[in-house]
């Protein structure tokens, strides 16, 4: 099975641990992965923005790159929302376009969710035995991509303990743009959010598949001086194989 990694914007900037995770992740499943080198960002900044001329001047670039690809798997909830859910979106008065819009959409997935979905794989290790996880569910990959559970199976069968967090699939405020325009309200939903986790000294990491989310998150933990470490989904599971 042959898997193109599109890396996305944060992960090559802020998380790169988390691609080469993936990629190692994938191939130790017996994924055949490459990286097309073309690859830029999928537009959803543009999109969120309201300048989708913008937006499909980027995403055309995406679809050409990613057009031969037979799956297409991202280390980002976010970014697969993109390409799945808002690609079609942007070409419904275009047929060609859309039509290659929908080809890409129908291959492409979140990390764990191809683990799960495609691989029909739900136990990767025992490589986190007795770790206890706090996993944030963003929204895009909880909301617009349907996924609850397979992360959280893939991590439990590894031996991890998901801590009770009420406010675990809560915004964290992030939202991209919304950050920017409305910063306090993002920062109270952040603090919000972070009110409601267990003490730091019953997490030992918290996750997500989304590297926005966790940015955002890491900077309140340290504005709060919480011993609390960010991992990256991705990183996770790798650590799982081990």
């Amino acid at each position: 099975m042959k898997v193109s990694l599109f890396i996305t914007c944060l992960a090559d900037q802020f998380f790169a641990e988390a691609g080469v995770a993936a990629v190692r992740l994938l191939r130790h499943l017996g994924c055949e992965v490459d990286f097309p080198p073309g690859q830029t960002c999928c537009g959803q900044p543009a999109y969120n923005a309201g300048y989708w001329a913008e937006a499909k001047t980027v995403a055309e670039h995406t679809l050409e790159v990613l057009e031969a690809a037979e799956y297409v798997v991202l280390p980002s909830g976010s970014c697969t929302t993109m390409l799945r859910a808002f690609y079609p979106e942007l070409y419904r008065d275009q047929p060609r376009l859309f039509a290659r819009a929908e080809a890409l959409s129908h291959k492409t997935y979140e990390l764990a969710e191809f683990i799960v979905r495609v691989l029909g794989v739900r136990q990767l290790g025992q490589g986190l035995a007795g770790r206890r996880v706090a996993y944030h569910h963003g929204c895009h990959a909880l909301r617009e991509l349907g996924l609850r559970q397979e992360p959280l199976a893939l991590l439990q069968s590894a031996g991890a303990e998901i801590v009770d967090w009420p406010a675990a699939e809560e915004c964290c405020g992030f939202g991209g743009l919304f950050s920017v325009k409305l910063p306090e309200v993002s920062l109270g939903m952040a603090d919000r959010k972070l009110d409601t986790l267990p003490p730091t000294s019953q997490v030992d990491c918290l996750t997500s598949t989304d590297g926005g989310c966790l940015l955002h998150l890491a900077g309140r933990i340290q504005k709060r001086q919480l011993s609390l470490p960010i991992k990256p989904l991705a990183s996770l599971l790798w650590e799982a194989v081990q």
